[in-house]
Formats: C-alpha cells, structure tokens, sequence
C-alpha cells in the first residue's frame, strides 16, 4: 500500500579554498543567499511505501518529488520536479545521511522500487545495506527524472554510405542544440546545470531537515559530488566517490584511456584462450594493425537487417577510434572485439555503428551540463595536443566543446573547474581498467584533499565502489565504518582482483601463417 502525504517546506539556507573563501563571487552562483531564500516555500511530496528485502523484512521507505525552480537566477522561474527516495535506517547511528547521487547525466534509478529487471534488483540489494550506517537519500537529476521531466529531442541521422566523422559528429550536436531549444519554448533550458543540481542536493537536504551529509557517487555522480563540496562546502561530511571524474576533467586525456587500454591488453596477452588469435606483438600490435589498416582505405561492410535485407555501411579511420573509446566498459570483452576486426571479421562492429547512425533519442541534461561544465582553456590544449590522439581521436571532446555555444547554460568558469584544496575528508575508489575516467583522474586530484584516500582496485573497470570491491567484505565493511564514523585506518590503499575469463571472439581461430602479419597490414 502507497499513501500520498504532501508537506510544505520553508527553506531556509544555504570547498572553497582558504583564498576563496572571502571571495563568493569568485564561483558562480549556484542559488541566492540565505537571506534571499528565507521567505520562498518550496514543497515535497511524499509518499510512503514498503518493499520485501531477500532476507524476508519488511523494509519502509519513502519516495516523492522535490520542487525547485528551474532557474533559481531567474526569479519568475516556473518550478520543476526532482524526484527522491529516503530509506531511514532501522535504528538511529548518530551518523550523517548518505545521499547517493547517479550518473550519467541521465541515469534514473528511482525504478529500483518498481523494476523487475536486474540491474534495478541489484541497485535496490545496495541501497539497503546502507542501513548500517544510516539514512540513505536518493536523489535523481533534474531534467532527467521519473517524478518529473524527462527532457530528450531526436537527433539527426547520420549517413551510412561515408566513414565516421568528428567534424559531422559536432555540427549534429549543434543541430540538436538547436533543435532542442526550438521544441521547448516553455522551459528555460539555462537553468540545467551542475550548479542547479548541487542546490537541488542543498534544497532537498534542507527539506528532510539534516544539517550535514556524506556524498555517496560514481563517475558523473562523483563530478556533481565535487560541485556539492565545492559550492555548498559546509553541508558535507564525508564522501565516498569512485569512477572519479573532476569538475576539469569531463573529456579525458586520450594517453590516460590508452594506458588503461595497456593495462588490459598486458594480461589478455597471457590469456592461453586468446593465444591462438593474437598476432606477434600482442593485442596493443592488434590495434597498431588496424589503425595501419583503416588510415590506408576504409572499408565497406554488408550485413542483413533484422528483416533479411541487406544493408552497407562504411567504416573508417575516425570509426575505428571511436570503437576503440567505446568498446572498452568490460575489459574482458574487448580483446575479443579487437582480435575480431583484426581478423577482418567486422559485421558484428557494423550492425552496431548502423544503430548508433539512426535518428535516437538524447537524454538534453548531458550536453547541457558538459557544455556549460567544459574544461579550462589549457586542458584543451593538453587534450588536443595529446599523443594519443592519432590512435583515440578527439571524439571524446570536439562535439561538445563545438556545441557549447549553441546550448543555453552558462559557462561555470574556471574557478570552478579548477582543482582547489578542500579539507572534506573523501575515499576515492578508482579501477586501473577504467577507461571511461581513467585512474589517473584519482591520482592527480587526490593531493588537493589532504584528508583524502585513494584504493586503487587492480582489474577494476567503470563500476561503482561497492562492485569493485566485490571479493574484499572486510574493505567493504571498512567503507562503510568511514561513512559511519569517518574513521580510514583500516582501508588499504590498494586491492587486485583476480584474473578475469576473457571472451574468445565467436569463431574459430585462424590457420598459423607466416605472411599473416605483412598481408593484414
């Protein structure tokens, strides 16, 4: 049974380093002062619901809606929903909330209470076992939310009978930056920004009546982590972040996801499954072929449709960077893929660059939150000047760099882009076979947190804190006691897991050849 409860909240208000700290103006204006917000009322709705844990209890939670302004500069703004869950823990700790904040932009979760599907059951397993240290509040992203706008345009076809390009990649994103503005006359689309979403944390925690919390986020939800520290220093405790992105670091250096490539590739070259496929050199010399191969000439690729039809698309230099960027999530799986190609089999790459060419769906918060958030003017240079750019290509930065013009939110500057020391106690929890935020982001972030502490997790891809930590209870359990308590002296800096089963690629492995090598290359 779900009962409705509405209740009306007078909000009241709201790491900057010690030189900012007498300088407000020098960060962008996340929302008004205290003294302007006093007199503004701002509403929750909740309703109550209970859920049956594996273990057979009855667990109560909370789950409503969260009103905000859509622009909190704008004081004619019209008020947009933001939706939340509360699970209370089942007896007090004298600890700080969690508030555990999604990826993304664009990942919904609130579905785990509803959602039969395995990743939302797994969400919701987590989500209970913060009981031990405390309340756990979630919170969704605006735009972005099933308790409110989900905001999304259609973006345009690509053609399929020409490579992939960078170029036609970013004036796309242009056009739906157009696109998405002309289609939503009703809606300010400036106020969807990292600066509106680390209010909405400070709104809602006002509104459930906490004074301080301890962030719980992975990779996007660590760099809005970073924007709650960094504009509402004051409210956060502690947070646990993993999957770590920085406020300066949303496109990622291309030699960074390479070394993480490297790493992969140096234990899939032991993997005795894998021998038979790999050419002399290893799998990293399986990639040097390919990017030899497609700089040469592209290539045409015929594959039946879902229908039997034939359909032909052609694959090139700058597709063949951008597999390599995005086939890369699992790294047991992706020596496979590359070993594939190398092979000359391509259909399966096809048919899913065919898909990826098609008019879809995009969720507008990413590009309207990495637009404004960008990057500061000299880790542009680094990334445009890094040498592993030949080999990823700038895929992962031109089309929002070239369309953050077109896009309505405001540009958050570099004081809040910067690095800048913060006092705010965090545990980083960062895999080396992260290639979607690769580990060095941890690594160069960490010595601005003097009460920070890094587990680099060996083997670990782009997975949240408590999946990478899968086989190590007593760190588990370690993380936790910091939430709890603060205390770190029993996390290690360090943990590996074991060896992974790599995939095989799906066909028989090729005749031993002498002249394989010269004749592919």
């Amino acid at each position: 049974m779900v009962r409705s409860l509405v209740a009306a909240v007078l909000l009241t208000a709201g790491c900057h380093s010690a030189s900012q700290t007498n300088q407000p103006s020098s960060l962008p204006a996340a929302a008004p002062t205290s003294a302007a917000r006093s007199d503004v009322l701002r509403e929750i709705v909740v309703e109550q619901g209970t859920i049956t844990a594996e273990t057979g209890a009855v667990v109560h939670y909370e789950i409503g809606t969260l009103y905000v302004p859509e622009n909190r500069r704008n004081a004619g703004s019209r008020r947009i929903g933001v939706g939340f869950a509360r699970i209370k823990a089942p007896r007090p700790t004298g600890a700080p909330p969690v508030f555990w904040l999604p990826g993304g932009p664009g990942l919904s979760v609130l579905g785990a209470f509803t959602d039969d599907d395995a990743a939302s059951k797994s969400r919701l397993r987590s989500w209970l076992t913060f009981g031990a240290v405390g309340d756990l509040v979630v919170i969704e992203q605006r735009g972005y939310t099933r308790r409110g706008e989900m905001l999304e345009a259609v973006s345009q076809a690509l053609p399929l009978d020409q490579p992939g390009s960078v170029r036609v990649e970013a004036e796309a994103m242009r056009a739906l930056a157009r696109a998405a503005i002309a289609a939503n006359p009703d809606k300010d689309l400036s106020g969807y920004d990292i600066g509106e979403l680390a209010a909405d944390v400070d709104d809602l925690r006002r509104a459930l009546g906490y004074d301080k919390i301890s962030l719980f986020g992975g990779s996007f939800g660590s760099q809005w982590s970073f924007s709650v520290m960094r504009l509402h220093p004051e409210i956060v405790a502690r947070a646990v972040l993993s999957g770590v992105e920085p406020l300066n670091n949303g496109y990622d250096m291309p030699s960074h996801v390479f070394a993480a490539l490297q790493r992969i590739a140096q234990d899939a070259d032991r993997d005795p499954g894998l021998a038979p496929y790999r050419p002399a050199g290893g799998l990293m010399e399986a990639v040097r072929a390919l990017h030899r191969r497609f700089a040469a000439n592209p290539v045409r690729v015929e594959v039946p449709d879902e229908a039997g039809r034939k359909r032909t698309v052609v694959l090139g230099a700058e597709d063949l960077q951008l597999a390599l960027l995005s086939h890369t999530q699992e790294g047991e799986q992706w020596p496979a893929f590359i070993l594939s190609l190398y092979h000359g089999h391509y259909e399966a790459w096809a048919r899913e660059v065919i898909e990826e060419r098609q008019a879809t769906k995009t969720k507008l918060i990413g590009p309207l939150i990495d637009s404004s958030l960008g990057v500061t003017a000299a880790r542009e240079r680094q990334l445009r000047t890094d040498p592993a750019v030949e080999m990823l290509g700038t895929w992962n930065f031109e089309s929002n760099i070239a369309s953050a013009p077109d896009w309505p939110t405001r540009d958050m500057g570099d004081v809040l882009r910067e690095p800048a020391p913060c006092p705010i106690p965090v545990v980083f929890v960062h895999g080396d076979w992260d290639t979607s935020t690769p580990i060095e982001n941890t690594l160069d972030l960490l010595p601005y947190f003097p009460n920070g502490h890094a587990i680099r997790v060996h083997r670990a891809g782009h997975d949240g804190t408590f999946y990478q930590l899968r086989g190590e209870p007593a760190v588990k359990q370690a993380v936790y006691e910091f939430l709890k308590t603060g205390k770190k002296e029993e996390l290690p800096a360090e943990v590996t897991l074991p060896l992974p089963r790599f995939e095989v690629p799906p066909f028989a492995p090729p005749a031993r050849d002498v002249n394989e090598g010269a004749r592919r290359n």
